[in-house]
């Protein structure tokens, strides 16, 4: 049996050297999608997606963003999961007490209290630009619109980073779910959601005549590892974690070297 859908993650795994796809990965994308759908799942915002569809015209099929936090589909909300703003509120009174960069996402609204070194390292990754305003006064806003966080990216030194990852273990461990994708990083989401339940998503309502088997999921990291375990075709890049490559039932070629394309040339 040969894949019949694509979910792909982006950082680390499909992304070469420049932080581009790459002209094999784009002709691979354009070769299969007439008949393959392929979807980027990543824990980015939707905007830092859209122009890795278009260089590989996919833009006509969903995007996964914030690692299933916010489904769209042709362009429109079908699912979302929000941290709430009384947790949200806890987590920037711990931050008084610390120098931790907090990043607020909410779908293509990224907030910075501040352009430091932090907030250009991610507009120089995802090529996207954030507002600047406190992260007290986005909370105002956001309650005063009933939103709340997709994401929520603490940036900082490891000490600090630690203790905040303490805190936030200790208090919410049922309400969120906690990525320390590095050492200086906690990305925080909502508990509820997963690429694995985002995918699951789709295949019941979007791609209802397709199952998990069917399902080809290229990963490299801890949030990708639900997902590859319960995906037919779970393919970890040669870089992934340990546990990631543990899991995966095929390994292909590192991201960078074009890993996710020379498994669709050589299998789809």
């Amino acid at each position: 049996m040969q894949p019949k859908i694509v979910f792909s993650d982006i950082d680390g795994t499909l992304l070469n050297n420049e932080r581009i796809l790459s002209e094999a990965t784009i002709n691979q994308f354009k070769r299969i999608k007439d008949d393959i759908p392929v979807i980027l799942i990543s824990s980015r915002m939707p905007s830092a997606m859209v122009h890795l569809q278009k260089m590989a015209t996919i833009e006509h099929f969903p995007i996964i963003a914030y690692n299933g936090g916010l489904i769209l589909v042709n362009n429109k909300v079908v699912s979302t999961h929000e941290i709430a703003n009384s947790i949200l509120e806890q987590i920037i009174d711990f931050n008084i007490k610390t120098n931790i960069h907090l990043s607020l996402y909410n779908n293509n609204d990224w907030y910075v209290p501040k352009l430091d070194y932090w907030a250009k390292r991610e507009i120089n990754n995802t090529k996207t630009t954030p507002q600047i305003l406190t992260n007290g006064k986005v909370l105002q806003l956001w309650k005063t619109e009933q939103k709340g966080a997709h994401k929520i990216m603490c940036m900082g030194d490891v000490d600090a980073i630690d203790r905040l990852y303490q805190f936030l273990e200790e208090n919410f461990s049922n309400d969120l779910h906690l990525y320390r994708s590095k050492s200086t990083y906690i990305e925080i989401a909502p508990a509820i959601i997963s690429k694995k339940t985002a995918v699951k998503y789709l295949l019941d309502h979007i791609y209802t005549d397709l199952s998990f088997e069917n399902v080809a999921a290229f990963g490299d990291n801890y949030n990708d590892i639900e997902m590859l375990n319960a995906a037919g075709f779970g393919v970890a890049v040669a870089n992934a974690k340990k546990e990631v490559l543990a899991v995966a039932n095929h390994t292909t070629l590192t991201g960078a070297n074009d890993g996710v394309a020379h498994f669709i040339k050589n299998n789809i």
